[in-house]
């Protein structure tokens, strides 16, 4: 069964997540808080990295919203992740495939990734490249079913 959601309920909000790796107090439960100045950061240096968000269950969706925090002293940064999706938390599937995405302060650190809908409980993303860091980073991360 799948669940249908408001267009602009953040479906990721307060949800549990899991991660590769994090550094500091940096852990992947800061990624889904409501706060853009809190973040996940993946150890330094070892890229794949990945971040997930577990939506209780298999929710439609079909975009995704990115952010990190807004201050100035962020520089812009181009990550390169793909985002992919499971109904049962070990097989998953590539729901879009690997892309740069730019964050840059001027605009608000966000980036929007946009595809058709999919059904899908696991939410993860797959991060391979950060030219602004050596680490997976990401403020938030927002799932919408539109």
């Amino acid at each position: 069964m799948t669940t249908n959601a408001a267009a602009n309920t953040n479906l990721a909000l307060n949800k549990p997540t899991a991660e590769s790796s994090h550094v500091q107090t940096y852990a992947s439960g800061n990624a889904v808080n409501g706060d853009a100045n809190s973040y996940w950061e993946s150890n330094n240096g070892a890229f794949p990295q990945w971040l997930q968000v577990d939506l209780g269950a298999a929710t439609s969706i079909s975009r995704i919203v990115l952010k990190l925090p807004p201050a100035s002293s962020w520089a812009t940064r181009t990550e390169t992740l793909s985002v992919q999706g499971s109904t049962d938390g070990s097989t998953f599937t590539t729901v879009v495939g690997s892309a740069g995405y730019t964050f840059n302060p001027a605009t608000g650190n966000t980036a929007t990734i946009t595809f058709g809908a999919t059904s899908t409980r696991y939410v993860r993303l797959n991060i391979t490249a950060n030219t602004g860091w050596p680490a997976g980073q990401i403020s938030e991360f927002e799932v919408y079913a539109a």
